[in-house]
């Protein structure tokens, strides 16, 4: 079945709604921050307790490093497309904000072990907030907040 055939079918997944979806740059600082990591082949996820919204939230950040625009919007597409795959069995009792960065080999990676590694993911994450080990770090532990030691002058 062609991309358009599966268009005028209804076959096209929907999109995730903007109340899930992470957009403001500080929230993305505050999960870097704060939050807790998992490490997978593909991705590295972060994860953090959201106190102000009722709803799990999701962001994908993709650096300059990973590429050219068009391979780093790939990777965004086939994290999204991974991620709607699995988003409706994603329930943690708490509100959560996920980060999703994923490494080079996004790109050349079977879309179907993406997708089992993405529900993988959201699993752990669930596991984690659910078990209240998802909760923000105190932000004495954060390194941006520590205090720079001074170099002694000669």
């Amino acid at each position: 079945m062609t991309l358009r055939e599966n268009a005028l079918s209804g076959g096209v997944s929907a999109k995730i709604p903007k109340t899930s979806r992470l957009l403001r740059h500080a929230d993305f600082r505050l999960v870097y921050e704060q939050g807790r990591r998992h490490f997978s082949a593909n991705f590295t996820a972060f994860y953090r307790t959201n106190n102000a919204g009722v709803s799990p939230r999701i962001g994908y950040t993709v650096s300059r490093a990973l590429g050219g625009a068009v391979d780093r919007n790939r990777m965004k597409r086939r994290l999204r497309e991974a991620t709607r795959a699995c988003w409706a069995g994603f329930s943690p009792t708490f509100a959560v904000d996920v980060v999703v960065n994923p490494k080079k080999t996004v790109l050349t990676a079977d879309f179907a072990a993406l997708a089992a590694e993405m529900r993988k993911a959201l699993a752990v994450v669930e596991k984690g907030v659910n078990s209240g080990q998802a909760n923000p770090r105190p932000a004495e532990n954060v390194s941006r907040n520590k205090p720079r030691a001074r170099k002694e002058q000669r």
